[in-house]
């Protein structure tokens, strides 16, 4: 489930993205996408680990 939710998180900061002018905003949903990009990497690495 938590790799579903990450996944729409990306989807959502995506569109969010695509959206944004403020360079300020755009700037933290980058960083936000990364970080749910890097937590699903991390869930689905561990996930072969196992």
């Amino acid at each position: 489930m938590d790799k579903a939710i990450a996944k729409l998180n990306i989807e959502h900061y995506k569109n969010l993205l695509a959206s944004e002018t403020d360079a300020t905003r755009r700037a933290a949903i980058a960083r936000l996408l990364a970080e749910e990009e890097a937590k699903l990497a991390r869930m689905s690495k561990e996930q072969k680990e196992i």
